[in-house]
């Protein structure tokens, strides 16, 4: 676009101006509590408009990722669009095809020509350009002499698929947010048991109620003979999190993960935090927000960054809690790293007497993931026979694998 001596301009129409700078004007204020400035309702809108766009260009936009993205719009700069993009792109894309519609989806709904906003087409996105390098240097001699030098190429891997298999304790504070919303976007499956209960199915054992009763409405002749099978619910789900000083820098995160599978299956979850003392947060994170659960949660545990007795920690929850049902055959998960105050042989009996109970036992120990590692420390030593997995919960890709598990279980 060109402008004239007057600083007007001279073709094209006039641009729509960004969503960010009109909530930096004054609606953002409202979005976050302040005043009440006019029209925050039509300039919200237009961004959930904005998602439905996204899904039309085929990305899976779920409710979940459009309360994430308008939640990632409240904590960025909107006065910038750059902010804008990238809080669409972190929490609407979960695939690398994703990136590409959401790019062309982005540049039809904040482009110039209104028509383009509302039909949703690209208004002429630059093209990608691919550089491609050899694997190997190239023997020397080969080639002619006037060409010019193969620019070096370096290649790493996305900020994303880094921080997924980063140590959680060595993230810094901005990659913690991060963290955070890429935690939200996970989906756990819950693990299933067959009920006492059965459905009508097409396959399984006969079902001579049904049967009888068609034959009665058929005047006495057996036609097709009907069927059921056991239907399935959700197998419980027990998360017990150690947080003594030596597990501080994984518990916060280790709770935030227990929030997300407690939201998949709420009454199906019981969560527990393991220290000088046994405390029950199951209640705390059944609520919504994550971040009012995690508070809520903080005020509930007395024992944060303490000492751990493990041992009589677990014979507590086994006494009150698991031997009156809530470890009966459920997938009971302990997220420790086996360093323990009072003698291992009191942790070993329980751990034997909490495998009698439970259908699963996993270990999430987080040094687990790292070279080098053998379980020889006195606590996991007494446990580990008594446990089905042992696996590692340092990173989000090895948090990711103990959703597989459960599911599997």
């Amino acid at each position: 676009m060109t402008t004239s001596d007057e600083g007007g301009s001279t073709e094209g129409p006039a641009p729509r101006p960004h969503a960010g700078a009109v909530l930096a004007a004054g609606i953002v204020d409202d979005l976050r509590g302040g005043g009440a400035p006019p029209g925050p309702e039509e300039v919200l809108e237009d961004f959930v408009a904005f998602t439905r766009l996204v899904r039309n260009a085929g990305v899976p936009v779920t409710t979940d990722r459009v309360a994430a993205y308008l939640q990632a719009l409240r904590l960025s700069d909107l006065a910038s669009e750059v902010a804008t993009y990238w809080a669409g792109r972190l929490t609407l894309c979960a695939d690398p095809d994703d990136v590409v519609r959401y790019d062309h989806a982005f540049a039809a709904w904040f482009s110039a020509d209104p028509r383009d906003q509302r039909m949703g087409r690209p208004s002429q996105p630059k093209p990608r350009v691919s550089t491609m390098a050899a694997l190997t240097e190239p023997p020397p001699g080969t080639g002619d002499g006037d060409e010019e030098e193969t620019p070096e190429l370096r290649v790493a891997a996305s900020g994303e698929e880094i921080l997924r298999d980063r140590d959680i304790a060595e993230l810094s504070i901005g990659e913690r947010e991060h963290l955070k919303q890429l935690l939200a976007l996970l989906r756990p499956a819950p693990p299933k048991r067959r009920a006492r209960r059965r459905r009508p199915a097409r396959r399984g054992e006969p079902d001579p109620r049904r049967t009888l009763r068609a034959a009665l409405a058929n005047g006495g002749e057996i036609g097709d003979l009907r069927r059921r099978a056991r239907r399935e619910r959700p197998r419980r789900v027990v998360l017990l999190i150690d947080v003594s000083g030596s597990m501080s820098p994984y518990a916060d995160t280790l709770l935030r993960f227990a929030h997300v599978v407690t939201r998949r299956t709420p009454t199906a979850v019981e969560t527990f935090t393991l220290g000088t003392r046994l405390t029950r947060v199951t209640r705390e994170l059944r609520q919504r927000d994550p971040e009012r659960a995690l508070a809520d949660a903080g005020q509930a545990i007395p024992d944060w960054s303490g000492g751990t007795r493990l041992g009589e920690v677990l014979r507590a929850f086994l006494d009150r809690w698991g031997q009156r049902g809530v470890a009966r055959r459920a997938v009971v998960v302990v997220f420790s790293d086996g360093w323990e105050r009072g003698g291992a042989e009191l942790l070993g009996e329980q751990s034997a007497r909490l495998r009698r109970l439970a259908h699963r036992v996993v270990w999430v120990n987080p040094h687990a993931g790292k070279s080098g590692y053998a379980p020889v420390q006195g606590g996991i030593a007494a446990a580990l026979p008594h446990v089905d997995r042992l696996l590692a919960g340092h990173s989000l890709t090895t948090l990711a694998e103990l959703l597989e598990v459960l599911r599997d279980a």
